[in-house]
């Protein structure tokens, strides 16, 4: 009964209304910034440039890898075969653009998060949404609803899902029992969680690289193997994006509609571009002006959605084209379908990618869910949280949880509302600091504005 009552909110919460508000926060944002899509390389750049600041608790690149940590998640390798199954190979065009814009809307959220975070009495530096609602437009009430619904999404999406999915498949591949899993991971996540933010970006920074870099050779290596079948796939692709007319090779063309509508489902979901939570990552980070963090965090949809998801699409295409054997029906087996055809490195690549993945989502969601507790109570809550944390990883390992895979989509809705409100009713000062740092060439410049004493 309740997975049914929650299984319809979410249907209806991540129906067009919210799917049309996030797209279009992305186009608005695109827009009156001038796109800044288009200074990917200076934001390139600037992962190696060190700021001379005190201001943060962590380098502007280890923030951007703990927001990736937490970005980059079982959805990017399932999530992507589920996707084509709901809506065919065309909504992988459609997740990809959704992955283009959306760094325009990351851009804006890592500008607000340094320039309305504060220092906790820690002497750490505590951001996100919920301080831009409180400080930006001066609706804590707002701020608070945003730290409830992250807390609640933290132990869904970022949690006990994650830690389920790494035991299935580990299960599967290599019968490794849940409890087996569920140890390790447990131990592994409270040995990193006891360095706090400093522990988990340490972490992240040479995880996340690692992670990416195996999961693209991966797929590199097989559209080597299946390189007759690139092109094909990619015609594919945009024939179901724009026509909706079927493939070749037995997999069934969606509806134009029905592909853009399950492919920007799929982008948002993936990249979590107007959602916040990554901003809460870019509030530590320590960086000069607010812009310079601004461009590394629009670089964050750029490799988790343009470019993991959409070579996974082309793989999967690719894969389906050249074995007409593969079902396209069960979008959640379609992945290890297609990996499965692959000889020797296949199955093994799926589960490593698939695991570290994992991993790497529970650690980026911990400080997520920890900042969002420490927003609504203070430190106290944090040491408890993260005890809980710890837990609640063993128990996702070795449980069923269908229903909490519903009730975290609900969460991640819920979260993206006061969000996309503050982007949007801030727009002014988003443009105002763009044009005087970017625009005017004063991206050197140190802000010179005090940053305020919080909870």
């Amino acid at each position: 009964m309740l997975t049914s009552w929650l299984s319809a909110f979410s249907s209806f919460l991540w129906g067009w209304p919210l799917l049309i508000l996030l797209l279009g926060t992305h186009l608005y944002l695109t827009v009156i910034l001038r796109f800044p899509q288009r200074y990917l390389l200076k934001a390139l750049k600037l992962y190696f440039v060190k700021d001379h600041t005190d201001k943060g608790d962590i380098s502007p690149f280890s923030s951007l890898m703990v927001a990736l940590a937490a970005n980059i998640g079982a959805g990017n390798i399932i999530g992507v075969g589920v996707a084509i199954a709901a809506g065919g190979p065309g909504s992988i065009f459609w997740c990809w653009l959704t992955g283009v814009l959306g760094m325009a809307t990351r851009y804006s959220e890592g500008l607000l998060a340094i320039k309305y975070r504060v220092e906790n009495k820690d002497g750490n530096m505590s951001g996100g949404p919920m301080f831009v609602l409180e400080r930006g437009m001066k609706c804590k009430w707002l701020g608070v609803l945003f730290a409830v619904f992250t807390a609640i999404a933290a132990f869904g999406i970022g949690n006990l899902t994650q830690g389920n999915a790494a035991a299935e498949q580990l299960y599967h591949a290599f019968s490794i029992p849940a409890w087996g899993t569920a140890t390790v991971l447990t131990a592994l996540t409270a040995l990193v969680m006891l360095g706090g933010i400093q522990g988990i970006a340490r972490v992240c920074a040479f995880f996340v690289p690692f992670m990416a870099v195996l999961y693209i050779f991966g797929c590199v290596y097989i559209l080597i193997v299946q390189a007759d079948h690139i092109l094909p796939a990619i015609q594919c692709i945009l024939d179901c994006a724009f026509t909706g007319e079927a493939a070749a090779g037995g997999v069934v063309g969606a509806a134009v509609m029905t592909a853009m509508r399950t492919g920007v489902a799929r982008g948002l979901f993936s990249n979590e571009a107007g959602l916040g939570s990554a901003a809460i990552a870019s509030a530590a980070a320590q960086n000069r002006n607010p812009v310079r963090q601004a461009l590394i965090s629009s670089s964050g949809p750029f490799w988790d959605t343009v470019v993991i998801c959409a070579l996974t699409g082309i793989v999967l295409t690719t894969s389906i084209i050249a074995h007409p054997d593969i079902s396209c029906s069960d979008g959640s087996r379609l992945t290890t379908l297609a990996f499965s055809k692959i000889p020797y490195m296949g199955s093994p690549l799926l589960t490593l990618s698939l695991v570290t993945f994992v991993v790497s989502t529970i650690l980026g969601w911990s400080y997520f869910g920890e900042k969002a507790l420490e927003y609504l109570g203070g430190l106290k809550l944090v040491k408890p949280y993260r005890f809980i944390w710890v837990v609640a990883v063993f128990t996702g390992c070795i449980s069923k949880i269908d229903l909490v895979w519903v009730f975290a989509d609900c969460a991640n809705g819920l979260m993206a509302l006061p969000n996309l409100i503050s982007l949007l009713t801030l727009s002014g000062v988003l443009v105002q600091q763009t044009q005087y740092y970017l625009w005017q060439h004063r991206l050197d410049e140190y802000d010179e504005s005090h940053v305020p004493e919080g909870k």
